[in-house]
């Protein structure tokens, strides 16, 4: 695939009922999520927060904020924890967050040859409980998180009280198409060349990547661009495992799950933008077949495929509903 094609199309998936309106949305803050009226945490603050968890599969970075039952947020590709910020920011008071970054992502320290694979993604976040001392969790989850929510539900049933999902792998659409194009570049070795123009040109990264996932890229700020993409490319070691990260998208990690989420009870409710096109629109009802106790879908007007973090006040309003606080 020539590069244009790439930075127009496939730079969007580096990542990687009943339909319900929603109120008009606001544009994106500074900080690069958040509506409005309510700014967001902003990266130095998220930095400041953040802590690590010594684990058998390396150093796990996350941020908690909050106190009582925990819920656990699982961000998309390329991306890490900040994501979940401005929603963290309307939830804190109902729940205990984290939001870790995933093995190969965001700060997570991880050795060379550990697994970044979803399912090992999966083990990793049984053993992060376990540290913490959780039991159960909420779980909301977005990207290629929601495919490693579904294998962490289908492994640890016991362990989740609801799930939210937005856009995100299912298991006949894992990876979606245009995401093909990314693994094939991450197993020549070469998306952390794409990845890192991002840095050194911000205006590409909004142009291109911002466009492809948000409704509005102006609000993809420059000092949200540097915490996602500096710390992939800071070693030769974290470039190499950027490109494994999502080299580890194929063969499909949710072959055969299907049978699994149809036995599980957990409280589903699906989120979804309505002008994403890198998820299909039909694997929300996909979702909303699957899950016996699935709480219907909620199509969310112009949006694409990050904009829980564009729109962090819908995952908090759905987010308390399903969780019934």
């Amino acid at each position: 695939m020539k590069r244009r094609q790439f930075m127009a199309m496939g730079a969007a998936a580096v990542a990687a009922g009943v339909a319900g309106a929603c109120a008009p949305l606001a544009p994106m803050t500074r900080g690069g999520a958040g509506s409005a009226a309510r700014p967001a945490t902003d990266a130095a603050a998220f930095a400041a927060a953040r802590r690590y968890a010594e684990l058998g599969v390396g150093r796990i970075a996350y941020v908690e904020r909050g106190a009582g039952e925990a819920a656990l947020f699982l961000h998309g590709a390329p991306r890490n924890g900040y994501q979940w910020r401005g929603a963290i920011d309307r939830l804190a008071a109902h729940r205990r967050c984290l939001a870790p970054d995933f093995m190969g992502l965001g700060h997570s320290q991880i050795p060379e040859h550990q697994s970044l694979a979803a399912d090992a993604q999966a083990g990793m976040l049984a053993s992060l409980l376990d540290t913490l001392a959780i039991g159960s969790v909420d779980i909301v989850a977005s990207d290629s998180g929601g495919a490693v929510a579904q294998l962490f539900l289908s492994r640890n049933p016991g362990r989740v009280r609801s799930l939210l999902l937005t856009n995100c792998d299912v298991e006949p659409d894992s990876p979606p198409a245009k995401v093909k194009p990314i693994v094939e570049m991450a197993r020549a070795g070469t998306l952390d060349e794409m990845t890192a123009q991002w840095l050194t040109d911000k205006g590409l990264a909004r142009s291109t990547f911002g466009a492809a996932v948000f409704r509005d890229p102006a609000g993809f700020a420059d000092e949200t661009i540097e915490y996602y993409i500096a710390p992939l490319l800071s070693t030769p070691l974290r470039r190499a495992q950027y490109n494994a990260f999502h080299a580890a998208f194929e063969p499909n990690p949710l072959a055969g799950i299907e049978a699994e989420l149809k036995r599980s009870t957990v409280p589903l409710r699906v989120v979804w933008g309505a002008a994403d096109d890198i998820f299909a629109q039909s694997d929300a009802e996909y979702l909303d077949r699957v899950f016996p106790n699935s709480q219907g879908v909620r199509r969310v007007p112009g949006a694409k495929l990050f904009f829980p973090e564009e729109f962090p006040e819908v995952i908090a309003e759905e987010a308390r509903r399903l969780w019934r606080v």
